[in-house]
């Protein structure tokens, strides 16, 4: 029933030319098919490593810039008040000067009046 297929080293093939082009013809599509899937499949891998250790590397700084920008505000926050408090100390050095000139003006006075009484004779009390 089954026919045996004797092949031996001597046995010839019969192909025609157009078929045996056509055959080295789809196999170098192939190599160049599996070529090019397999380099367009290592760029993707490598794109996605780059892209995980960078989103990687992005997380590990956000809590630092965030240190960073609560330390930027509590700054900006110090800087206020001390801009108020000097603003509050040059008042008070134009009302010290002020009162400076008022003491000095009312111990002239005072002075002149107690050289008034002198002259007057009446620096004495009994």
């Amino acid at each position: 029933m089954t026919k045996s297929l004797n092949i031996s080293e001597s046995a010839a093939v019969q192909m025609p030319m157009k078929t045996v082009v056509s055959l080295i013809i789809l196999v170098a599509m192939g190599v160049f098919a599996y070529t090019e899937l397999t380099s367009r499949l290592v760029s993707l891998e490598t794109s996605r490593e780059l892209f995980t250790n960078d989103l990687l590397k992005k997380s590990e700084q956000v809590p630092v810039d965030q240190e960073q920008l609560f330390l930027l505000e509590d700054l900006y926050k110090s800087v206020e008040q001390i801009e108020t408090r000097i603003e509050d100390m040059m008042h008070n050095k134009v009302n010290i000067q002020f009162l400076q000139k008022n003491q000095e003006k009312v111990l002239a006075d005072l002075e002149a009046l107690k050289d008034k009484v002198r002259a007057n004779g009446n620096g004495t009390s009994h």
